[in-house]
C-alpha cells in the first residue's frame, strides 16, 4: 500500500455519533448521502449491516452497473467500512476499494473521517481507478456535508 492509496476527508459534524452511524448502516439511504450521485439505490436494505454482512447497490457514472459490498470492519457508532466489487463474473478482476467511515466523538459533535482505500483495488482496475481521486475527494466532501444535512435538520 502506498501514501496515495488512501484519500480521506474529514469533517465535524454537531452530532451525536449514533444518528450518524445509522445512516451509514442501513444501505437503503446511501443513495441520500452520497455527494457524488452515483449510488442510485440499493437492492437490500432497511435493516442495519452488521459484520460480513454482503450488499447491492445499483449505480451510475454514465453507464448503470450494480456492484456487491461486503461490510469488513464494523464498532457500533465508531467505524464501519465495506469492500466494493463489481457484480457477477466482472467482479473476479474488477475492484477491491473499500468505503471506510470513523466516527469520533468530540467537543462540539462528531468528528467523521471518509476514508477511500484502493489499497485492495484488482490490479486491472487500479490505474483508472486511481485518476479519479480528485473527483472521489470533493464527492466525499459533499457526502459529509449530506450527512451534517440530514442529522441537524428538525423537522
Amino acid at each position: 500500500m502506498t501514501s496515495r492509496d488512501v484519500v480521506s476527508v474529514q469533517r465535524l459534524i454537531p452530532s451525536d455519533p449514533e444518528p450518524i452511524f445509522a445512516l451509514l448502516d442501513d444501505p437503503s439511504g446511501h443513495a441520500r448521502i452520497d455527494g457524488g450521485g452515483s449510488v442510485q439505490g440499493a437492492r437490500s436494505g432497511g435493516r442495519r449491516l452488521g459484520l460480513g454482512d454482503r450488499f447491492g447497490m445499483d449505480m451510475k457514472i454514465g453507464l448503470a452497473y450494480s456492484t456487491l459490498n461486503t461490510v469488513i470492519e464494523l464498532e457500533e457508532n465508531r467505524r464501519i467500512a465495506w469492500q466494493t466489487t463489481a457484480s457477477g463474473p466482472v467482479g473476479k478482476v474488477v475492484g477491491g476499494r473499500i468505503w471506510r467511515y470513523d466516527l469520533e466523538p468530540v467537543e462540539g459533535g462528531t468528528l467523521v473521517t471518509e476514508s477511500w482505500d484502493i489499497s485492495e483495488e484488482a490490479a486491472v482496475s487500479k490505474p483508472f481507478v486511481r485518476r479519479m481521486e480528485g473527483m472521489t475527494r470533493k464527492n466525499m466532501a459533499a457526502t459529509l456535508e449530506r450527512i451534517e444535512a440530514l442529522v441537524t435538520t428538525t423537522d
